[in-house]
């Protein structure tokens, strides 16, 4: 009789309207993406899909035997048994329907998941019709002809709709308990089995219909009710696992990244680690904020990206490396870099570090170094490495605000500002940047000069912003730690077991702290500070950012250290110093960037209207030399009278090996 009925119901589906177990394995769709790293570890699951919450299909093996044992008992006692239909169960359900009592439906778990296949065979708000009721039956019996019982249970498991949102086991687990499938006990998986008829079920309800499944298996109920009490209260996070890089997936998903990301799990932890530990030691000085980032060299691929602190933070939204913050002394590298290239200034070129006054606006601009002090005559290595302000801005001055904005835009900075609006203090970093073009700035010093853009989102062709000496040169001083130490002494947190170059910078009034630098490798920023803007107390690169980047920088090369890099065709050493073509120790000399000492950079000049314009004349004084402006000689010696012409003008002056440069204005007075 039963096979007569299997046949008939068989006859009436289709062979074509069922999909096979692997058709509906591949059309499942979790509503997280899980994104990993570049090995295929998972570090972050993002939603997706807002409507439901199903995560990834389950094998049968990974769900526990508790679950297994609960599900099957409390829907389908005879599911191993029956092939779809269960015969016996029908026939009481409708002997019980004629006598008006209630009873278990006779709906197996194959005829359930036959319901989840066809939305045509959903259960309706008011119950199957008769035709629904053959049909749902029918497909049952194909099903099993085709599935075996383990891909009948496991589709099942994960195409069930249960408490909230949580479509499958898998999710409800997560949601409930906070568990894998396969790591529920005896009591959760009644607990979770006893959903399935009620999803929505009050706590007591669902507590009864769990301890009968638990006593049907001769289990106590022991600690059930306190389990449903946690289950039920529990906000469980978006998605289970590790949520490790949550502002690189999203940055990485906005710029259209594959799920397998270039991220390495291993070092995002590291990263992560070292700057929550810091900030904790730091956390009484009224630091909050920070950011890593790690970038390979040679790709541009993001290692790592820490966009905050995490839980500790007020603002662990915010995406740090990303924020546009004031660099500091982070800017000086590119200062000195277009100096070289421009053979302004060798590295041994000597620089008075004394007190100055740079014309600025309406006003003077008076750079100081950080501890407030002066260090007399230096050299260019020695004013880079140990970043003293006042031979930094002489420097700019040489080379110009216009010329070196222009440059720094070129090393893919992206300034908000003109040149004009910063004037002398470019130099030291009044603008703002990010950490992540800050880093790959500095990333393209360690690769000579050529920039090129981060592997996330569309690429850009890569540029050429410095010449392979000066960005060496540059390098190498950043790596110098003998000419650090006047400013940060010889036992700095910039110091590595093996090669590398670094630098520290803070913004005015503490709010900003960087430390950036690179291997032959490896480029690594980081940035501490406070997401709100508001001033640390006392907290210099070395105190706040450096010991973040070392800690980074030693992991990255436990194995082996760094060595450094080798030296460029165009570089020569002579006399302990590297000097490049067309320079040397006979031109090193003095630098004078303010040996013009009128007019001073920045400065207005206005011509009289009452006074012929043929009669009027502007005085350059300095140091002796040859004196052009805008390129075009205008005389020699220590006094230079020249006709002057509306406009903005550079002036230069060279000898005694050195060259200075200054910007000024003529205007007509209105």
């Amino acid at each position: 009789m039963k096979r007569l009925a299997a046949l008939l119901l068989a006859a009436v589906l289709p062979a074509f309207a069922l999909p096979s177990f692997d058709e509906v394995k591949r059309a499942h769709r979790p509503s997280d993406v899980e994104w990993t790293d570049r090995h295929g570890v998972p570090i972050q699951a993002q939603r997706t899909d807002d409507r439901v919450r199903r995560l990834a299909w389950m094998p049968l093996a990974e769900v526990s035997p508790a679950l297994r044992e609960a599900i099957v008992l409390g829907e389908d006692r005879r599911f191993w048994e029956h092939s779809g239909v269960d015969w016996r169960a029908l026939a009481a359900a409708a002997w019980a329907n004629a006598w008006n009592e209630r009873t278990r439906g006779a709906s197996t778990l194959t005829m359930q998941l036959a319901g989840l296949l066809d939305d045509d065979l959903a259960r309706p708000a008011g119950g199957r019709s008769v035709a629904q009721k053959i049909g749902q039956a029918a497909s049952a019996t194909e099903l099993e002809r085709r599935w075996t019982k383990a891909q009948v249970l496991e589709a099942w498991l994960n195409l069930v709709p249960l408490r909230g949102d949580a479509v499958g086991v898998p999710a409800a687990a997560w949601a409930l308990f906070g568990k894998r499938p396969g790591g529920l006990n005896s009591v959760e998986a009644a607990l979770l089995a006893a959903l399935v008829r009620a999803p929505n079920a009050k706590p007591e309800a669902a507590v009864r219909r769990a301890c009968e499944l638990l006593k049907a298996q001769r289990q106590p109920c022991t600690g059930l009710e306190s389990t449903a009490e946690r289950a039920f209260a529990r906000r469980a996070p978006p998605s289970p696992g590790e949520a490790l890089a949550p502002h690189f997936v999203r940055h990485w998903r906005a710029a259209g990244g594959a799920p397998r990301t270039t991220l390495d799990a291993g070092l995002q932890r590291v990263a992560t680690q070292a700057l929550r530990q810091q900030l904790a030691e730091l956390r009484g000085r009224n630091v909050e904020d920070g950011a890593v980032i790690v970038l390979d060299n040679a790709s541009g691929e993001v290692l790592a990206w820490v966009g905050s602190s995490g839980p500790g933070s007020a603002a662990a939204a915010v995406d740090a490396v990303l924020a546009r913050r004031q660099p500091g002394s982070t800017l000086k590298p590119f200062v000195y870099a277009l100096a070289l290239e421009r053979r302004l200034v060798t590295a041994a070129t000597r620089l008075t570090d004394a007190p100055l006054e740079l014309a600025a606006g309406d006003g003077l601009y008076a750079p100081q170094n950080y501890d407030g002090g002066f260090k007399g005559d230096v050299s260019v290595r020695t004013a880079l490495a140990s970043s003293l302000n006042v031979p930094a801005v002489k420097v700019g001055a040489m080379v110009g605000a216009d010329d070196l904005f222009a440059r720094l835009q070129r090393a893919g900075l992206g300034l908000k500002e003109s040149a004009g609006f910063h004037g002398n203090a470019l130099a030291l970093g009044t603008s703002e940047v990010t950490l992540a073009d800050l880093a790959n700035a500095y990333r393209m010093l360690a690769n000579g000069g050529r920039w090129s853009a981060i592997a996330v989102g569309p690429p850009a062709p890569p540029r050429r912003v410095f010449d392979e000496a000066s960005a060496w040169l540059v390098a190498d001083i950043l790596a110098d730690a003998s000419a650090r130490a006047v400013t940060f002494g010889f036992d700095s947190p910039l110091v590595t077991r093996g090669w590398a170059a670094a630098k520290t910078g803070t913004s005015k009034d503490l709010r900003d702290n960087w430390a950036l630098g690179f291997t032959r490798r490896y480029t690594v920023g980081v940035w501490v500070g406070n997401a709100g803007g508001e001033p640390m107390h006392g907290v210099s690169g070395t105190q706040g950012a450096a010991p973040v980047w070392r800690e980074v920088v030693a992991h990255l090369h436990a194995a082996e250290p760094s060595r450094a890099p080798p030296l460029p065709a165009a570089l020569r050493r002579e006399g302990g110093e590297f000097y490049l073509a067309g320079t040397g120790p006979a031109r090193a000399g003095r630098a004078s960037a303010l040996g013009i000492t009128s007019p001073r950079d920045g400065s207005i000049v206005v011509l009289d209207p009452d006074i012929p314009p043929a009669l009027q004349r502007l005085v350059f004084r300095g140091a002796a030399g040859r004196w052009s402006v805008d390129g075009q000689p205008v005389g020699e010696g220590e006094r230079v009278v020249w006709k002057p012409m509306p406009g903005r003008h550079r002036l230069e002056r060279t000898g005694g090996g050195s060259a200075d440069a200054v910007q000024f204005e003529v205007r007509w007075k209105r």
